[in-house]
C-alpha cells in the first residue's frame, strides 16, 4: 500500500474537531486511507451497504452505544440527515469533556453535503480533502508514469497503459450514469461527457462560457451550471485570476483544468505518454499536474491563483501563503525551463518573495533575478514545510 502525506493531517484534524469531513472523487483511495492508516479504534459504516444503512434507521440509538470510538460513515451523502444528529451527540459529548475525534466522514463532494453539514456542524468540522496520488507519494522516476495515468490508484497501479486506460474510461462512465444521478443533479450523461471532454480540450485555458454554450447548444447558464457540478465533485478545478495594485489591466476569466490527468488523456483518448506527448494538449496537462500537486503539498489556508495582464505578463501559479509570503511558480514541460518575457514583466509586478521555474529535469539551480528551476518533488518538498 502506498503511504498517503495526507494521514498525519487527518490525525492531526481528530485530535483537534469532534468531526473530520475526508472529501474525494470516489476511487481516490479514503476508504483505504481511513480502514487502514487511522491506528485508532473505529467503528467503520459503509452507507452504499445496505446492511450497514440500516443500522442508522435509529442513528442516535445506534451511534450513542458506539460513543468513545471513532465512528467512520463512509458515503456520508447517502444520508444528509443525519447531520442534525451528530451535531446533537456532538455536543453532548463536548460537555462531558470528551470533544475531539468522535466522527470521520468520508464523502464524494456535493453541493448538498457541503451545504448541510457545514450549516449544521459549524465549528465542530474540519474539511480535508484527498486527491489522487501525488509526485512525492510516488517513486521519482514513476512521476512520468503519474502523470500519463493520472493519481486513482487503481489506474496507477494497473499492468498495462491499456489496462489503465480501460479502468478510467469505465470509472467516466459510471460517474456519469451512476454516480452523478445518484447525488441529485438530473443532467443527460451524454451532453455532461461532451463538457468535460471540451474542458480537457481546453486545459488550463480561459474559461469562455460561451463558446462552451454555442459548442453545447445550451444556455451560458447551463454551462455554469455543468461547471459549478465538476468543481463541487473535485473533478474540474477553476483557478481564479490573481488581483495586484499594480494599476494594470488583468485577466478576468478563470483557467479550468480537468484535476486529474489521466481522466483528461482518456477523455482526449490519449492512453500512452507518446500519445500525451504528441498532442497539442502536453504541455497544458503537464502544467495541470504540477498544479494539482503543488496545491496538494501547500500549507493549510494557502490562496491561489495565476496573474495575467493585457500586455502579456503571466505567471502560471501564484501562492499566498498564511505565513504571509507570496511564491511564484512557472511550468514547463522540457528539460530546458526557458521563460520569456511575460514572466520576467509578471515578477516585477507581483515582486514575490520567491520564484521558482518547475520543468521536467530534477537539478535545482539558479535562473538569475532571484528565480530558480527545480524538480516537481523538490518544490513540493519544499512547501510542505512551510508554516
Amino acid at each position: 500500500m502506498i503511504a498517503r502525506k495526507l494521514v498525519s493531517r487527518v490525525r492531526g484534524s481528530l485530535d483537534r474537531f469532534p468531526a473530520v469531513a475526508l472529501l474525494g472523487p470516489r476511487q481516490v483511495g479514503k476508504t483505504t486511507l481511513a480502514r487502514r492508516s487511522l491506528d485508532v479504534p473505529h467503528v467503520y459504516l459503509d452507507l452504499e451497504s445496505p446492511s450497514d444503512l440500516a443500522k442508522l434507521e435509529d442513528a442516535e440509538g445506534y451511534l450513542r452505544m458506539h460513543a468513545g470510538r471513532l465512528v467512520v460513515l463512509d458515503e456520508v451523502q447517502r444520508k444528509p440527515g443525519i447531520f442534525q444528529t451528530l451535531r446533537g451527540l456532538i455536543d453532548q459529548r463536548i460537555l462531558s469533556g470528551a470533544g475531539a475525534g468522535q466522527y470521520l466522514l468520508l464523502g464524494s463532494a456535493s453541493i448538498d453535503l457541503l451545504k448541510q453539514s457545514s450549516e449544521t456542524l459549524a465549528g465542530r468540522i474540519a474539511y480535508l480533502e484527498l486527491g489522487g496520488l501525488r509526485a512525492d507519494e510516488v517513486d521519482r522516476d514513476a512521476v512520468t508514469n503519474l502523470w500519463n495515468r493520472g493519481g486513482f490508484p487503481p489506474s496507477l497501479l494497473a499492468r498495462t497503459d491499456a489496462e489503465s486506460a480501460d479502468w478510467r474510461e469505465n470509472f467516466i462512465r459510471s460517474y456519469l450514469e451512476r454516480d452523478i444521478p445518484a447525488l441529485g443533479p438530473r443532467v443527460p450523461a451524454e451532453t455532461l461527457r461532451r463538457f468535460w471532454t471540451m474542458l480537457a480540450h481546453r486545459q488550463g485555458s480561459p474559461l469562455n462560457a460561451a463558446e462552451l454554450a454555442r459548442s453545447l447548444s445550451v444556455d451560458s447558464t447551463t454551462v455554469a451550471r455543468y461547471l459549478d457540478l465538476l468543481v463541487d465533485l473535485l473533478l474540474v478545478r477553476r483557478l481564479m485570476p490573481v488581483h495586484s495594485n499594480t494599476g494594470k489591466r488583468l485577466a478576468k476569466s478563470p483557467k479550468t483544468y480537468v484535476r486529474d490527468c489521466g481522466l483528461a488523456h482518456t477523455l482526449l483518448r490519449l492512453d500512452t505518454t507518446d500519445a500525451v506527448l504528441g498532442h497539442p494538449v502536453a504541455g497544458l496537462s503537464w502544467e495541470g499536474f504540477v498544479i494539482e500537486n503543488l496545491l496538494a503539498a501547500s500549507p493549510p489556508r494557502t490562496d491561489s491563483g495565476f496573474y495575467r495582464t493585457a500586455t502579456g505578463a503571466e505567471v502560471d501559479l501564484v501562492l499566498d501563503m498564511p505565513n504571509g509570503r507570496r511564491w511564484a511558480v512557472e511550468i514547463k514541460l522540457g528539460t530546458d525551463p526557458t521563460v520569456g518575457r511575460g514572466f520576467w514583466n509578471a515578477i516585477e509586478d507581483l515582486r514575490p518573495d520567491r520564484a521558482f521555474v518547475v520543468y521536467g529535469g530534477s537539478e535545482r539551480y539558479p535562473r538569475g533575478k532571484g528565480v530558480e528551476a527545480v524538480g516537481l518533488p523538490e518544490l513540493m518538498s519544499e512547501l510542505s514545510h512551510q508554516a
